[in-house]
This record gives C-alpha cells, structure tokens and sequence, in this order.
C-alpha cells in the first residue's frame, strides 16, 4: 500500500448470507473492534439486509454497500435495483461486475460498465471487480485481460469520477476455492490494473487510485498481500462473515 497518495480500503462482500436480524448482530460485534481503523472499512451486504445493515452501523466507522446495481433509474426489470435506490436507503458503495455476476447472472463488460455510470451518477463509490479464469491466466493472457476489462468498465468515466472508483482484482480461480494468488501474483495483476488506469488517465491519476485484491483474502494471508506496493485493500467473501477475522484484516491495513 502507498498511503501517501491514495487510501486504503478494507470491504465485505457478504455475498447470499446473513437474514436482517443476524446482519444486525454482527455489525454490532463488528463496531467495537474495527472502531480505530487505519483505512475505510465498507460492508456491502444483500438488498435485504440493507436497512438493518444502515441503522446498525449509524455513528460507527463502518459504511454500508450493496452487491449489485442496475444500470437504469426505473422500469421493467423485474427483480433490480436502481443506483437511486440504493442512494435513499443509505447505501455508500456497490460492488459492481463480481465474477459470480458474470458467471451466473450473464454480466458482461459493457453492462459493468453501464453500471459503473450508472452508480458514480447518483453519488455512489464503484467498486468494480475484474480478473481473469485458470484457464486464460494459463495461457498467458492475465496481463492483456486485466487491462481490457479495466478499460471497458472505465469507458466514459471522468478522471473526477474515478475518484469514487476502486478497482477490485479478483482472480476466478481464487474466489469461493481457499486458493490464494500469492502476495507476488496478487501485486502484479494490480499493478497491471494500475498500468491500465495510467494509460487512460495518466500516471498521476492512476497512483491516487485504490486497487484491492480480492480471493480468498484472510486473516492468515492479509498482512503479507497487503504489504505490496499496488495492493491497497481487500473485497473479502468469507471472512468477513467473522467478526474478528475480519477485524484482523482491517487491522493489517495499517
């Protein structure tokens, strides 16, 4: 991490987990614990879980996000939420294009990056997830794939409104396996995330910008991934399901 020109962000995706009532007891196991953290601390929790999750983490440290977005204000899509939404509600952050969206719900580039507009126009902060599959990182293409998912979910996006963007490098084959990119692995696919903010936007801007590792980050691992350079916060599944494991990687970003 580089503290000096961008912060660092730790952030919970709860992915399908937790009912309201149980969001609301571990947010309050979670507050005492992460209340002097070094870095912002994000969980972003399922659309029903989000009131709970808001009135929870009031006068706390804590902001609240969502998993998904849609990329219109209204209509007839059944089953979506609109930025706008998730705005009144008290939602500061979404997670937007996670590999589980693209592989079971058909997300695809243009529609991250739709959605991507579509959150940064209503005052939300994007954390935009990309990384590459087993298969394409063994031939070669991890480099080449990273830049061009990062490009397209950027297309149109302002250098001012990448100021509410980070960018999450999620390797598939480290999501949900116990499999880790090693803290080497991890820094280089940011970096070559990194390397593609600074070809769109200059290498001044791509510094400032927060680039998380996401994959099996945990309480074990977190202190030597986020000790790299490119590498300024995690987007973590299970751990952040554990009140002290996740406060242990908030820790670590310190």
């Amino acid at each position: 991490m580089k503290k000096s020109v961008r912060r660092a962000v730790i952030a919970g995706n709860w992915k399908m987990n937790k009912t309201p009532a149980e969001a609301t007891a571990l947010i309050n196991e979670m507050k005492p614990l992460v209340a002097g953290a070094d870095c912002d601390v994000v969980l972003c929790v399922p659309f029903i879980d989000i009131p709970a999750a808001v009135q929870a983490a009031k006068e706390s440290n804590i902001a609240i996000g969502a998993e998904n977005v849609h990329f219109k204000a209204s209509g007839a899509y059944t089953g979506e939420i609109s930025a706008e939404m998730l705005v009144e509600a008290g939602v500061q952050y979404v997670v937007i294009g996670h590999s589980e969206r693209r592989q079971y719900f058909g997300e695809t580039d243009q529609t991250v990056n739709l959605r991507t507009l579509a959150a940064l126009n209503a005052g939300l902060k994007a954390i935009v997830c990309v990384g590459e599959t087993l298969e394409q990182r063994e031939l070669g293409y991890t480099e080449t794939l990273l830049k061009y998912q990062t490009k397209m979910a950027l297309t149109n996006v302002t250098a001012e409104q990448l100021k509410n963007v980070i960018i999450a490098y999620e390797p598939v084959w480290a999501i949900g396996t116990g499999v880790t990119a090693t803290a080497d692995q991890a820094d280089e696919g940011n970096g070559f995330v990194r390397a593609a903010i600074a070809e769109a936007y200059g290498t001044d801007v791509a510094e400032t910008v927060t680039v998380q590792y996401g994959g099996s980050m945990n309480a074990k691992n977190a202190e030597e991934l986020l000790a790299k350079e490119h590498v300024d916060g995690g987007l973590i599944g299970g751990a952040s399901l554990k009140a002290a494991d996740f406060a242990t990687i908030v820790a670590a970003a310190k």
